[in-house]
């Protein structure tokens, strides 16, 4: 097996065509309806589960219809409306700062482009990338939470720790066509069995082929749950 990862661009190749036979359903688990509630979910999943967020945007954005909505509301609350997710001071900040950022310079729609979004307050790339592939269907790059640093480093990918050099290492191994599906394939191998501290090596589909398995210790397998996914 290890003659077949003489290469980066095999070994992620083999990497991914195991995990999409494992998880054949891996996609977004945030729930929106359009680029604007795309965007207001992503920040909002910042250390916090996306099944969290999604109890607190199904009366948000029923609330909060348009980017004015947001831009006019009352601080504390908005701070209020989204207290359950966490960090909502900085998140009402940021989410009142980029809807009137949004209203003043891109005609009250969100950007379809990497750069004006990242001109955003609140938005960097991984935010960007999940708001342009699901919101636009425009895949720029492959979003780097998390789960995707700790999952690619111990897999060999990448030796970076720095999120964007991990999303450059990743786009020169994996191809294009297999950016957006990557991104969601490494989340839930990491919120399921490539967790923090002490990986289920023993029950990984990767773990004949990982470099690091069952290097951290050995641990049990249990039923794990993805329904508590948390973007970081």
């Amino acid at each position: 097996m290890q003659a077949l990862w003489n290469t980066a661009e095999k070994r992620a190749q083999i990497v991914f065509k195991i995990l999409e036979e494992h998880y054949p359903h891996a996609g977004v688990a945030l729930e929106f309806e359009n680029p604007l509630e795309i965007l207001i979910a992503t920040i909002l999943s910042a250390q916090c589960t996306d099944a969290r967020v999604n109890m607190v945007t199904k009366l948000l954005f029923k609330k909060y219809n348009t980017v004015e909505d947001y831009a006019n509301a009352d601080r504390m609350e908005l701070e209020t409306d989204i207290r359950p997710t966490g960090f909502y001071h900085n998140k009402a900040r940021y989410i009142q700062a980029a809807s009137r950022m949004i209203i003043e310079e891109y005609g009250g729609k969100v950007p379809s482009r990497m750069d004006d979004l990242l001109r955003l307050p609140g938005v960097a790339r991984k935010t960007a990338n999940i708001v342009l592939s699901n919101g636009f269907g425009m895949v720029e790059g492959i979003a780097v939470d998390t789960h995707v640093k700790r999952v690619s480093q111990r897999l060999g990918l990448t030796a970076n720790t720095d999120p964007n050099k991990i999303e450059k290492d990743l786009m020169k191994v994996v191809a294009r066509e297999e950016w957006f599906p990557a991104n969601y394939l490494l989340i839930e191998l990491g919120r399921n069995i490539c967790v923090a501290r002490i990986p289920y090596c023993v029950k990984c589909p990767l773990n004949k082929i990982c470099p690091s398995a069952f290097r951290l210790g050995e641990r049990k397998p249990m039923e794990t749950s993805s329904k508590g996914r948390s973007h970081q």
